[in-house]
């Protein structure tokens, strides 16, 4: 039996942070920039649900479900040559993100943001049209 409380409205973002290890190379970079050669990153991403919390539940979303959610995607990205996935053929961070969003916003309908860490420093953010 769950407890009965009572929250005040609220309006929240959540994060749900997922990485994965793969390669890629720029095409659309000029010749001789080191981004034009093959390399690799330790991505890391950043998906944010964004929405009310749900004020007999406490929450917004089970950050298991959103987990379950990226899962599929995580798996599609980790250990691969990003270049070779339909919709990456060039797979800048801003290009990256807007294809995990196009993934996720099915499963995840309060989505507000996907954010590409490409490196410590740089990042690209996606949030729908």
């Amino acid at each position: 039996m769950g407890v009965w409380i009572t929250i005040p409205p609220m309006r929240i973002a959540l994060t749900k942070t997922f990485g994965f290890e793969s390669a890629h190379h720029l095409p659309c970079f000029p010749e001789g920039h080191k981004c034009r050669r093959m390399h690799g990153h330790s991505f890391r991403v950043d998906v944010v649900i964004e929405g009310e919390v749900d004020p007999k539940l406490g929450y917004l979303q089970d950050f298991a479900e959103v987990k379950a959610a990226i899962k599929p995607v995580e798996v599609m990205l980790d250990h691969q040559v990003l270049n070779e996935l339909p919709g990456l053929e060039v797979p800048t961070a801003e290009v990256l993100a807007k294809w995990i969003w196009d993934k996720l916003k099915p499963a995840l309908p309060l989505l507000s943001a996907v954010r590409v860490h490409e490196t410590c420093t740089s990042s690209a953010e996606y949030r729908g049209l």
